[in-house]
């Protein structure tokens, strides 16, 4: 006699030895006592989880000699029969192959028939989902309306490829996976038959690498059996397999939550050199995180993180004192990499860099922390921690930090003006990023209401141009704010006594715009001035216009200077454990 391999050798032959389909299993034995078993069956769910063997036991169930009966036999000639594949009245049809009308109408051609000693004539048509639609059409009727004395039973791994005709003359069932200690426990029970010795670590490897199904694991198993003679260790099923060690995904993930850039690219050049597919790796280390960050909540971990109970141990040992922010960041800075890891022709410097880019992800601090240090910060009573980080200024920042010299003031020539047609912009307080040309107060003068700054309405000689360009815009603002919004992108250019020239540096729109509003301008101008002066208004000239980006580049750049030297901003950038990204001048 050949060899029979696992998988067919200790095949269940009553519903209490299929492994964790109870659900399926109960359900039948109760319709069979009750007598409700349906003459259409389906059976649906992933490869290798018992559905054409539960398909058998049924109809060795209904067939056999002391039944109908949820525990059939064994002993009989029609338990026999099925056992051993050649029943007569029990016919197992390959739906890949025979997936015709033809065959459909041969099947229905052979119904009419009784059964030749057993009560039922019953049909297991594995792979249904194969058959054609003119197959699926012509066994319509049979299927709604069959014979006293036929069964159907069907068995797919792709029920929604089946039409819902079909689905809807049929009893469904869905397998599910089989988890990682059940198909661990149940290859331990083999290995005891066997008389092989195997750790549990090593066969709960095995069951990982059978994605759920008991035929993958017991094909896999008997591989293993084959392979090495006597005890058999851990090394040797890695070795034969060519599956990483769950130890090495743990090693990977201790080195990112450590910070230690080096020890993981001697991982990965490890796993490269035994020539590990580095893409199954990734996916494998993804999922690794994924569970991780499960076991970091807490909650109904035990239950959503199918691994062996050692390994939950682990992992709750490594994420203990890890933010569930923290993970949450690198797992997604690691599942946006996947596609690139997934086409990319190096699929090691694309992991290596992934890898980088995880390790610059910092850990968040949590929200208690967070609370405890504004509350302090906003009692006065934050001091930073010495050796404080230089955040985006560099060694240029820290000097300035050091001298804090005043940025020079502008000249006559006036820098456009902004945000003066909108009054709440004008009253809003000034965010250290705000346009202060100025250096930075001290941390206790920030708070000092706006309120106190004399208002921007009433003209002063003495004030240089610019200030009175812009309490003069804010008149406009009062009484049209579109043209204040074109005024905001003119400059001064003289102010006398007798005369009020406004150079336009926007462009044509903008010029005619205040050409057509002279008359209001002009308005607001003997308003504001106290007396009647002349208003001229002249296009700026392009070499002018230069000269003006130019200094106000330099502003801006001074002003960015002093936002990001400004101590509210140090605090912030400290408490939050942040990133200067982009300062933005309102």
């Amino acid at each position: 006699m050949s060899y029979l391999v696992l998988a067919r050798k200790y095949r269940p032959q009553t519903f209490e030895d299929v492994v964790k389909q109870e659900h399926v299993t109960r359900t039948l034995a109760n319709a069979i006592v009750s007598e409700r078993v349906a003459h259409a069956i389906l059976f649906s769910g992933p490869r290798g989880t018992g559905k054409t063997t539960i398909a058998r036991i049924l109809a060795k169930a209904m067939n056999c000699e002391q039944g109908p009966t949820p525990t059939p036999c064994n002993r009989c000639r029609s338990c026999q029969e099925i056992t051993n594949g050649n029943a007569v009245d029990v016919f197992e049809v390959d739906g890949a192959s025979n997936n015709g009308v033809d065959h459909i109408r041969e099947l229905r051609e052979n119904i009419r028939y009784m059964p030749a000693h057993s009560r039922y004539k019953i049909y297991i048509i594995d792979e249904v989902h194969m058959l054609s639609t003119a197959a699926f059409n012509a066994l319509l009727k049979t299927l709604e309306e069959p014979p006293a004395h036929v069964m159907f039973l069907f068995a797919t791994t792709e029920p929604h490829k089946i039409p819902i005709t079909i689905l809807s003359r049929c009893q469904r069932h869905d397998l599910r996976r089989i988890d990682l200690d059940a198909v661990s426990r149940h290859m331990a029970f083999l290995c005891q038959q066997e008389g092989t010795r195997i750790a549990p670590e090593t066969l709960g490897l095995i069951a990982r690498e059978s994605g759920g199904s008991m035929r993958d694991a017991l094909s896999l198993l008997d591989q293993v059996m084959s392979c090495a003679q006597g005890d058999i260790s851990h090394e040797q099923v890695l070795d034969i397999l060519g599956v990483v060690d769950q130890k090495v995904l743990f090693d990977m993930s201790a080195a990112v939550l450590a910070g230690d850039v080096a020890g993981i690219l001697e991982v990965i050049d490890e796993v490269y050199d035994h020539g590990h597919n580095l893409k199954e790796l990734y996916a494998a280390l993804v999922a690794h995180f994924r569970n991780l960050l499960v076991v970091a909540m807490g909650k109904n971990a035990e239950r959503l993180v199918d691994v062996p109970a050692h390994e939950y141990a682990l992992m709750a040992e490594q994420v203990r004192g890890t933010s569930e922010i923290y993970l949450t960041r690198i797992l997604d800075i690691l599942f946006r990499e996947e596609s690139a890891i997934r086409f990319a022709t190096d699929p090691r410097l694309a992991l290596e860099m992934a890898f980088i880019r995880a390790f610059q992800v910092k850990p968040a601090l949590s929200v208690d922390t967070l609370i405890q240090k504004l509350d302090a910060l906003a009692g006065g009573t934050y001091v930073p921690p010495a050796g404080g980080r230089n955040h985006s200024g560099g060694a240029a920042a820290n000097q300035v930090r050091e001298s804090r010299p005043a940025p020079e003031s502008r000249s006559g020539g006036g820098a456009p003006l902004r945000n003066l047609g909108n009054p709440a912009a004008r009253n809003a307080p000034s965010p250290p990023q705000a346009v202060q040309a100025t250096a930075p107060r001290p941390a206790a003068d920030v708070s000092d209401p706006v309120a106190e700054s004399p208002p921007l309405s009433a003209f002063n000689p003495d004030d240089p141009p610019e200030r009175s360009w812009e309490k003069f815009v804010e008149r406009i603002s009062d009484r049209s704010a579109p043209l204040a919004s074109c005024l905001g992108k003119c400059y001064l250019k003289a102010l006398t006594p007798e005369r009020l020239c406004i150079q336009v540096g926007g462009n044509g729109f903008d010029l005619k715009r205040i050409n057509k509003s002279r008359e209001l301008i002009q308005q607001v101008c003997d308003a504001f001035f106290g007396r009647s002066a002349e208003l001229e208004i002249i296009a700026g000239d392009r070499g002018a216009q230069t000269d003006d980006k130019k200094k106000k580049i330099n502003q801006v750049h001074q002003k960015r200077q002093a936002a990001l030297n400004h101590p509210l901003v140090e605090a912030a950038l400290e408490i939050f454990d942040g990133t200067l990204v982009d300062v933005k001048i309102l």
